[in-house]
């Protein structure tokens, strides 16, 4: 999730210091060639980073007490929407780097002031749903661990923990690894117990 985009950007980074440092003229198509592969790599990083929200919050539900109801439905909703607003705008940037332009008939002739218009409120709505997910997986955690409802003080660690998920990946994994695993366990016993 981390390594590839990491490396794209220092590749990025020390192609377009040389090319500034070698020449006194650089190559403007050279620089935005590189971003050509910015759409690729950023769906590669969506599709792995929202994969895993979505195993922390649907995959976790078998293990939600059968007594607690968890609002699943919206969670749905407002775990796509961020993921196509997301996935259409880095196609967007690949077509504008990409060289491709659409001839005069087909956008308004205002469309610069119209864009930010659109794309502000898409933006900011996309990012509340985000942070819905992140409240959304760390209470689901939080549930499954004490086994009851809880109360947003009571999940606040795992919800800072995935917001700043390079670090907290550290920690949210091995505990999800731990409940699953003592779960299986708890349901093993019981089946064993019923023959």
């Amino acid at each position: 999730m981390i390594g590839i985009p990491l490396v794209f950007q220092i590749f990025m980074m020390l192609t377009m210091f040389s090319d500034l440092d070698t020449d006194s003229n650089p190559d403007h198509k050279k620089i935005i060639g590189i971003f050509q592969f910015f759409p690729v790599i950023m769906i590669l990083y969506i599709s792995v980073f929202f994969s895993w929200f979505w195993s922390i919050g649907i995959g976790l539900q078998n293990k939600v007490p059968a007594s607690i109801k968890m609002k699943i439905k919206k969670f749905k909703i407002f775990f796509f929407i961020p993921l196509i607003y997301i996935t259409l705008l880095s196609i967007g940037m690949g077509i504008s780097f990409s060289g491709y332009s659409f001839s005069n008939n087909f956008f308004p002739n205002n469309l610069g002031l119209m864009l930010p218009l659109i794309i502000l409120p898409l933006h900011l709505f996309s990012m509340f749903c985000m942070f819905y997910m992140l409240y959304f997986c760390s209470k689901t955690i939080k549930t499954v661990e004490l086994q009851k409802e809880v109360s947003f003080g009571e999940f606040i660690g795992e919800f800072f923990s995935l917001w700043f998920y390079p670090i907290g990946i550290w920690f949210i994994q091995p505990k999800i690894n731990k409940l699953a695993k003592k779960i299986e366990e708890i349901q093993d016993i019981g089946k064993n117990d019923n023959i």
